[in-house]
Parts: C-alpha cells; sequence; structure tokens
C-alpha cells in the first residue's frame, strides 16, 4: 500500500510538471514579433523602395533581445534595427541562448 501510495504521487508530480511545461510555441513566437513590431515604429530615414531584411536574435539571461546579424547593406536601417530593438527588455522573452530568425519588411513611406 505504502508503494502504490508513493508511485501514485511520482505520477501525479510527473504529469503535472509535463503539463506546466507544454506551451504553444507559435503563439510565443507570434507574441515576440508583434512586441518587435512595436519597438519599431516609423523610421527616422527616408525609405525610398521597399526593403526585405532578415533579423537574426537572441535572448540574454535578463529577457533582453541581442540582435546577432541583420541581413542588409544599408547603414541606415542596420543602426536604426540596432538602436530600437538591441538591448530592449520584452514581455515574452523566450528560451535564451536559442537563436531566431525574423524577416522584416521596411515599407517605402
Amino acid at each position: 500500500m505504502k508503494k502504490f501510495k508513493l508511485m501514485t504521487l511520482a505520477i501525479l508530480i510527473g504529469t503535472s510538471s509535463l503539463f506546466a511545461m507544454t506551451s504553444n510555441p507559435d503563439l510565443v513566437k507570434k507574441e515576440i514579433r508583434t512586441e518587435i513590431i512595436n519597438l519599431l515604429k516609423t523610421p527616422d530615414f527616408q525609405v525610398d523602395k521597399e526593403i526585405n531584411i532578415l533579423m537574426t536574435f537572441t535572448f540574454s539571461s535578463e529577457g533582453k533581445i541581442i540582435v546577432l546579424d541583420v541581413n542588409t547593406k544599408n547603414n541606415d536601417v542596420l543602426n536604426y534595427i540596432r538602436k530600437n530593438i538591441n538591448h530592449k527588455k520584452i514581455n515574452n522573452a523566450s528560451i535564451t541562448g536559442k537563436k531566431y530568425i525574423m524577416p522584416l519588411k521596411l515599407k517605402a513611406s
């Protein structure tokens, strides 16, 4: 009987921690994207034509965005992204050390 109670307790703890750790990764990515888009307001420079960018980033242990790479040769865009995103803290910071790649599009103004 004692072993049965111990086994039941172990199963209960195991399943509850399994359900507590389960989250929807697509929802988390969408929330991260929304917060990053909010950080990128209207650029302070003229955009002549639409620019497509791939930004690679990760999160620090404090939940701050660390921009690793911005796939652009335009220095205005590079500086704008670094100024408005790099080292900014967001609410939905995810796993530290994991690299994320986010496509961005700056539309012509």
